[in-house]
C-alpha cells in the first residue's frame, strides 16, 4: 500500500515512491530545506545559548542542597 501525501509547500499531490515524497518535486524540497536553513521553522524548546548558563545554576542549586 502506498502513502499518497500533498506536498506540504504547493499542496501538488506526491505518492510515497516518489523521488522527493513527501515532497512533489526538488524545487518544493530545496525551498523547505532553505526555510529550516534561515530559521523560519523552529522546533519550541531552550536555545544552545540558554543550556549551558541553566546547567550552571542547577549545579548551583544541587551544592546548596547538600
Amino acid at each position: 500500500m502506498l502513502l499518497k501525501a500533498k506536498c506540504p509547500l504547493c499542496r501538488k499531490p506526491s505518492k510515497q515512491g516518489d523521488d522527493f515524497f513527501p515532497f512533489c518535486s526538488e524545487r518544493c524540497q530545496m525551498m523547505d530545506l532553505g526555510k529550516w536553513a534561515d530559521e523560519e521553522y523552529r522546533i519550541p524548546g531552550e536555545t544552545l545559548d540558554e543550556l549551558p548558563a541553566r546547567r550552571e545554576e542547577d549545579a548551583d542549586d544541587e551544592a546548596s542542597h547538600r
